[in-house]
């Protein structure tokens, strides 16, 4: 909205500022940042007043879990209304790509809303049938996909090689839509924990506001050997978003939390990531920097696999984070040591961009 406004104006006097991505993507963070942090306590009275007991707690779940019983979720709505005001005032809105990245975010926050409301209401961990919510994000997914591989080509860039691709043609959709969708899930195994999946979502948010940002820049792509995305650097302001929104929720959701993201959250920003990896064409970096993520899904999948092969466990408890606290890691241990994980991964991520 200001973007166009300024545009309006010739970008004269302050509106100058407006022309710049970088102003805009700080901005955007901490508009983010101060919408969550005023929405937060009023948010989450009224979630705690209407579901009442809040998220079911799994009883075969570790123990120290069952002090948690009472905490409301859908907390990832706060995230939600802060990044889509965020993106409204700064994002420039005839950029294709942010709309397909918000209708992903939203799309898939819609989806993980229904699948908590069925959880709350119905008192029981389960939620929407597994097949009817894959195939809601796979439509969401592949409108998504459709809309940004309408701006970019169908190649699917290697790490590590300069301007080295592999050309996909006309798969190349399915195989978007799979990031998104594999990203929003991923990143939804992967909240279990008060904090855990928020700050490895910021991280990655960070690691990709830089990519976007040198992707939409012709002369840093070039030098860098990177495949140029005229349009990306917009979703720089978008990262920076995630970002403020992320923070914002982490401080109602840092342990004890307060609040969790639930579905609505973790669908949504997993989705969102998926979405900018794809359309800034680094789906292959986003397995490195969202690595926690993939060894959460992974572990998820081994364990059943494995389970029904033999009748045994790979881990004491899947997803992978609660097998360390069946170890006897305290929560705090596990949280912020994947946190460290997660730094690690984004630096790895981020050094693919020289090493070629």
């Amino acid at each position: 909205m200001l973007y166009t406004l300024a545009q309006w104006l010739e970008f004269e006097g302050l509106f100058n500022l407006v022309r710049y991505q970088t102003f805009r993507s700080g901005a955007a963070l901490m508009t983010a940042l101060f919408i969550g942090l005023v929405i937060g306590p009023r948010f989450i009275s009224m979630l705690r007043v209407r579901q009442g007991k809040g998220q079911p707690i799994r009883a075969d779940g570790p123990q120290s879990h069952q002090a948690k019983v009472g905490t409301p979720t859908m907390g990832g709505l706060m995230i939600l209304v802060s990044l889509v005001l965020s993106m409204l005032i700064w994002m420039d809105l005839s950029n294709p790509f942010l709309w397909a990245c918000l209708a992903v975010t939203v799309g898939f926050g819609i989806i993980g809303f229904v699948d908590d409301f069925d959880k709350v209401t119905k008192r029981h961990h389960a939620g929407l049938s597994g097949k009817v919510r894959l195939l809601l994000e796979f439509i969401v997914a592949g409108i998504a996909a459709w809309l940004i591989v309408g701006e970019i080509n169908t190649n699917l860039y290697v790490p590590f090689l300069s301007n080295a691709s592999i050309p996909l043609g006309p798969f190349y959709y399915v195989f978007a839509a799979f990031v998104i969708v594999g990203a929003g899930n991923a990143v939804n195994l992967t909240d279990g924990l008060d904090g855990l999946a928020t700050m490895p979502v910021i991280i990655a948010a960070g690691t990709f506001l830089i990519i976007c940002y040198l992707v939409g820049r012709v002369d840093y792509s070039d030098y860098l050997g990177i495949p140029h995305v005229p349009l990306a650097g917009e979703l720089a302001i978008f990262c920076a978003g995630i970002m403020g929104a992320g923070l914002a929720f982490l401080w109602f959701n840092a342990p004890p939390a307060a609040v969790f993201m639930g579905d609505t959250g973790s669908l949504a920003l997993g989705g969102a990531l998926g979405a900018i990896a794809v359309a800034s064409h680094h789906e292959i970096v986003l397995g490195i920097v969202g690595g926690l993520f993939v060894l959460e899904a992974l572990s998820v999948i081994i364990q059943v696999f494995w389970f029904k092969r033999t009748g045994k466990r790979v881990f004491r408890m899947a997803p992978i984070h609660h097998h360390f606290e069946q170890l006897g890691w305290k929560e705090s241990t596990v949280v912020i040591r994947f946190w460290i994980i997660s730094i690690v991964l984004a630096l790895i991520g981020l050094a693919t961009l020289k090493l070629r």
